[in-house]
């Protein structure tokens, strides 16, 4: 595992913006080669609502990953949050240009018929504050505070994947994986957080 750590070493935190930006560029080449379906707006709309959630996930499993087997990429934790934030206010900018065509009275109403809107709203709100102190300068400033305002991570996570299987309006095997593993990763970081360090 030593050996693995020394070569991630090498590997700069700053590839991960690059590889972030693939499965975007992935869906540009769908939408030029018309392979979005019957409804592209929606497909879209799913698909970076669905890469932000993976981004998220992805960021949370670092810590897990580096307790139970060793391997470390706390380094690369800042960059894969920074990339799912974009994704989700990529999702944000679809539903309000493409899908509700910026009638800003539907808005409301939206948010009041389709609580899985609001939820996601909120998820997206507590994203801000995490993406804008997601430097140096405000791990210094804010010291302890700066992890414990991260930590509601754990909120965004779980509600992302509750907006996603509420967005489905079913109860198929994706979206269930989803919510299953996010309460997995966020049960794994509380035990720790509460029991193993008390």
């Amino acid at each position: 595992m030593q050996a693995v750590n020394q070569a991630l070493r090498r590997v700069p935190s700053w590839v991960v913006y690059p590889l972030g930006l693939l499965p975007f560029l992935w869906l540009v080449f769908r939408g030029v080669t018309g392979d979005l379906g019957v409804d592209p707006v929606k497909e879209v709309e799913h698909s970076l609502g669905l890469t932000a959630l993976q981004f998220i996930l992805g960021g949370l499993v670092i810590t897990p990953l580096r307790w139970l087997t060793g391997i470390n990429l706390i380094r690369y934790r800042r960059a894969v949050g920074l990339v799912a934030f974009f994704y989700a206010c990529l999702h944000l900018l679809v539903w309000l240009v493409l899908d509700i065509q910026l009638r800003w009275g539907e808005i409301w109403s939206d948010l009041v018929r389709r609580p899985y809107i609001a939820i996601g709203m909120v998820a997206l709100l507590i994203l801000i504050p995490l993406a804008v102190t997601s430097n140096t300068a405000s791990i210094r400033k804010l010291g302890k505070n700066w992890v414990k305002l991260h930590r509601m991570v754990y909120v965004v996570a779980i509600l992302g994947a509750v907006h996603f299987l509420m967005v489905v309006k079913a109860w198929p095997t994706e979206p269930l994986i989803y919510l299953a593993l996010s309460v997995l990763l966020v049960g794994f970081r509380l035990y720790h957080l509460f029991v193993v360090r008390g």
